[in-house]
């Protein structure tokens, strides 16, 4: 069974009153998981921004991990959306990263360019910070019956901040990118794979063992051979200024009456809990008085 690594204890030790809301632990040395866990519905605060970073930082110093995943233990929820109820400023007061980006988005830029394979096992609801996370990833395999991904922002008056503005363009083509953050609807992972957004849907009962199979080959390959293949494939990436542009942009709109406005009509039918707004964002942006 996975024992909980190193930089895991790290991240409990380090914060002993924050319970920690992202597991790693080792299947091998060669392949580890990553697991987001902040229930009940997975939103991502400075706190779990902080452990991303964590985790970055370990898995580029280590030399034997040649493959990771990241899933949810969450029902419903890989990863959601930012946490509006923290302090804005808690998030936009933590240092920028060795990229130079701030953290989150700096977190997205060195997974891209980790030397290592990324594979996101999405199961649930990739709303927001979800899809970039899946963006940033090397691969990515859906639930057909249960992922839904999102870029909602635009719906609630708001900008993206994790560079899907930059990502999706190249991956799904500038119209199908435009319609999946203009509509701000959600795309089901039939629609997804068509699209090219993610590598395939799968069904939900063969997910996990198509995952396990697939991390599990790739971790036998050496390591050398998979970080230059991937750093050859990664030419043709955006460059960072386009994920730093999307993430000021974002910021910026957060102080926007229109984003204020459209967040706490959410929040009034039930936005940022457990329920039916959660579940059916992509309605309920288009419900907001305008």
């Amino acid at each position: 069974m996975a024992t909980i690594s190193e930089p895991a204890k790290l991240t409990q030790m380090d914060a002993p009153t924050k319970p920690a809301q992202i597991r790693l632990a080792r299947r091998s040395p060669a392949y580890w998981r990553v697991t987001i866990d902040n229930p009940p519905i997975n939103v991502m605060g400075p706190e779990m921004v902080r452990q991303f970073q964590e985790v970055i930082n370990a898995l580029e110093i280590d030399e034997q991990v040649r493959v990771v995943v990241f899933d949810s233990a969450v029902d419903d929820y890989f990863l959601n959306h930012s946490d509006f109820m923290a302090k804005l400023e808690d998030l936009t007061s933590m240092p920028a990263g060795p990229t130079g980006l701030p953290p989150w988005p700096d977190f997205l830029v060195r997974l891209t360019r980790l030397p290592v394979a990324s594979i996101a096992l999405i199961r649930g609801r990739a709303t927001g910070n979800g899809s970039e996370i899946t963006l940033a990833c090397d691969m990515s395999f859906a639930s057909r019956e249960k992922a839904i991904i999102s870029q909602w922002e635009v719906g609630v008056g708001m900008v993206a901040g994790g560079g899907p503005m930059a990502r999706l363009p190249q991956l799904i083509g500038r119209n199908r990118a435009l319609e999946v953050l203009l509509s701000s609807e959600d795309v089901r992972a039939d629609q997804a794979e068509a699209y090219g957004y993610i590598n395939r849907a799968l069904p939900d009962a063969d997910l996990d063992a198509f995952v396990e199979a697939l991390a599990t080959r790739i971790a036998k390959f050496d390591k050398w051979a998979i970080a230059n293949t991937k750093r050859l494939v990664n030419t043709s990436l955006p460059p960072d200024v386009e994920l730093g542009a999307g993430w000021d942009a974002c910021i910026a709109s957060l102080g926007r009456p229109a984003a204020q406005e459209g967040i706490k009509a959410l929040i009034a039918r039930g936005f940022h809990k457990p329920g039916d707004v959660e579940n059916r964002l992509g309605y309920y942006l288009s419900q907001i008085p305008r």
